[in-house]
């Protein structure tokens, strides 16, 4: 075997294959005495994060979830975490639609699905009633996982939607009657919601009945959160009874530092069994993902960020709907 050999800080050595990487399940083949570096625990961590997930089961659920991922404060992992949770569904046997409402349209390219004007896109399907079914695009991701995607033309629907009949609801109806057409059954629907609370956010909070709120492990992480919440109250008073918030994640977790600790602390005593217990890691892989057109399960499978969006999805599946 074509071997390298890594000399440890405590005399250890490791012995790397060039051809099939760190032995098997990424854990380097130990030669020497310790196996207590950083690197060789955090490859054991992984390895055996994995064979618990794939132990883990992921029930589908008997009717479609629909989810509507939202935060007012743009940068938290929002499109990151409505992408690649709906990726790591398909990868465990679901079928997974996520919706763009972001005029920005980073699902759509996290997705790899076009979204340049002329698009049909969900601006076409609230403003004009366009079927949600001719705007729908599989992804490239994956079999099994579509998008429907946003354009630039979302960036005034506010605006349009407001002398509208029934502006609230042409979302809701529009997904009721897609999925009410399908043959086979989409499991999961992930709407990527804009960083405001304008009408965007309101359809998407009549169309669903769960909100999965990411947060970051930063400073000022709740910081609009009770207004958020506030929204979310009253469309469950005068729009949508089913809502209900059911899942918090927290995101962007970086273990060398005392805030991030702090922050989940701080989460988990607000939010109590609301916050999953996976927390999505600050990695370079999750960044470098959509540069690419791709989720980071596709762009790099193997990597702490695909691990814990998987580990997430696994959680979601497990706790069914509220």
């Amino acid at each position: 075997m074509d071997a390298a050999r890594w000399h440890g800080d405590n005399g250890s050595t490791w012995r790397v294959s060039r051809e099939t990487g760190p032995g098997e399940d990424g854990v380097p083949v130990q030669t020497g005495r310790f196996d207590t570096t950083p690197i060789a625990r955090e490859m054991a961590d992984l390895a055996k994060r994995r064979t618990a997930l794939a132990n883990a089961p992921h029930p589908l659920p008997s009717t479609t979830r629909v989810i509507a991922v939202v935060n007012q404060k743009g940068g938290v992992g929002k499109t990151t975490s409505a992408v690649n949770l709906a990726a790591a569904l398909v990868r465990a046997g679901a079928r997974a639609l996520v919706v763009d409402l972001d005029p920005q349209g980073n699902a759509s390219t996290a997705l790899g699905i076009p979204h340049h004007a002329e698009t049909t896109s969900t601006y076409d399907v609230l403003v004009d009633e366009t079927p949600l079914a001719d705007a729908v695009q599989p992804s490239q991701d994956s079999e099994g996982l579509a998008g429907v995607p946003s354009t630039i033309h979302l960036a005034g629907a506010d605006l349009e939607l407001a002398p509208l009949e029934r502006r609230e609801f042409r979302l809701r109806a529009a997904l009721e009657q897609y999925l009410a057409s399908l043959d086979e059954p989409v499991h999961y629907v992930f709407i990527d919601c804009p960083p405001s609370l304008g009408l965007l956010t309101i359809n998407a909070f009549t169309a669903a009945t769960e909100v999965l709120l990411p947060i970051q492990c930063e400073y000022y992480a709740l910081e609009g959160v009770t207004q958020l919440l506030d929204t979310i109250e009253r469309i469950r008073q005068h729009l949508n009874p089913a809502l209900s918030l059911s899942t918090v994640l927290l995101t962007m977790y970086d273990g060398r530092t005392l805030l991030s600790k702090q922050v989940v602390d701080e989460v988990r005593a607000h939010f109590g069994d609301r916050a999953l217990t996976t927390i999505i890691p600050r990695t370079v892989r999750i960044s470098e993902a959509p540069g690419f057109g791709q989720t980071v399960l596709a762009y790099d499978p193997n990597s702490p960020g695909a691990l814990a969006y998987r580990e997430a999805a696994a959680e979601i599946a497990q706790r069914g709907a509220p």
